[in-house]
């Protein structure tokens, strides 16, 4: 009997917690992406994103059921469940390793640089995934896949031809993992734009570089096409490494888990405070 009290209790604190989320109604439970999961406010629609860009290939990313907790690297659940409002399904290990990592990889800047270069991936554009180290060594996935491999000692990379050309996935991860051993906010902040934020889109990045820093990502977009007024997503993935999550918004809960654009000198998500400059973009876009 205490046990069955035990686990109603659980699931009634599950559920409203699930309605608490959807305070707004801008959550469909039944969407499996991104577009699906988050309806827009009243009068607004949805910026454009042709088939095939970075922006699409965002706002497609699947998600986890409905009131699904992030994982962390080791299979932990994250302590703080407040900060989000969906989870992308997406493994943050090694094929071989399953849906969990053994390192603790896969932090905010590791998350953003790997839906840039798993959207690259899938575009067949294995030449322009590429990447810098803190170190400013240029990480080329074409000469990996061609079976070259990077050695570090003493914080100096070098090329070395020691394994066989591969375009797996797996081989590709193991790419991935190095990338985020050896790179970070600062590194990936020299290599985006500068761009501001009226001109805000899918795929930006707010980015402040540091030891650690943070990163997170515009994953959807809309435009009020009478006012003007433009409104986001972000997801990001943070320390120790876990999935990536789309954000709730602790500024506006009429609007969360959308952001406003005109949000001032300074966006505060639920982890992190960002300044208007610090808005970035990959340069391909």
């Amino acid at each position: 009997m205490i046990m069955e009290l035990r686990v109603s209790a659980a699931i009634l604190f599950l559920i409203l917690a699930v309605q608490a989320q959807d305070a707004n109604g801008f959550i469909d439970p039944l969407g499996m992406t991104v577009e699906a999961r988050f309806r827009v406010p009243a009068g607004y629609e949805r910026v454009p994103a042709l088939d095939g860009s970075f922006a699409a290939y965002l706002r497609r990313l699947p998600l986890k059921p409905h009131g699904a907790v992030v994982k962390l690297f080791d299979g932990r659940v994250k302590p703080n469940s407040g900060v989000y409002v969906a989870v992308i399904d997406l493994p943050i290990g090694p094929v071989e390793a399953g849906r969990y990592g053994r390192r603790d990889l896969h932090q905010c800047a590791d998350a953003v640089i790997r839906l840039r270069a798993e959207y690259l991936f899938a575009q067949g554009r294995y030449d322009d995934i590429r990447f810098r180290f803190t170190s400013g060594f240029l990480a080329e996935y074409g000469r990996w896949r061609r079976g070259e491999r990077i050695t570090v000692s003493d914080n100096n990379a070098r090329w070395e031809q020691t394994g066989p050309s591969s375009d797996s996935f797996q081989n590709f991860w193991r790419y991935l993992e190095t990338v985020f051993a050896y790179a970070g906010t600062a590194s990936l902040a020299r290599e985006l734009k500068i761009v501001s934020r009226e001109d805000l889109d899918i795929g930006d990045v707010f980015i402040q570089p540091g030891h650690p820093g943070h990163a997170v990502i515009v994953v959807d977009a809309a435009v009020n096409r009478e006012s003007g007024r433009n409104v986001f997503l972000l997801a990001q993935s943070y320390m120790p490494a876990q999935e990536i999550q789309v954000l709730a918004n602790p500024n506006d809960a009429r609007l969360s888990p959308w952001y406003a654009a005109d949000f001032g000198a300074t966006l505060r998500t639920p982890e992190w405070t960002f300044a208007a400059g610090d808005l970035k973009r990959f340069r391909e876009e």
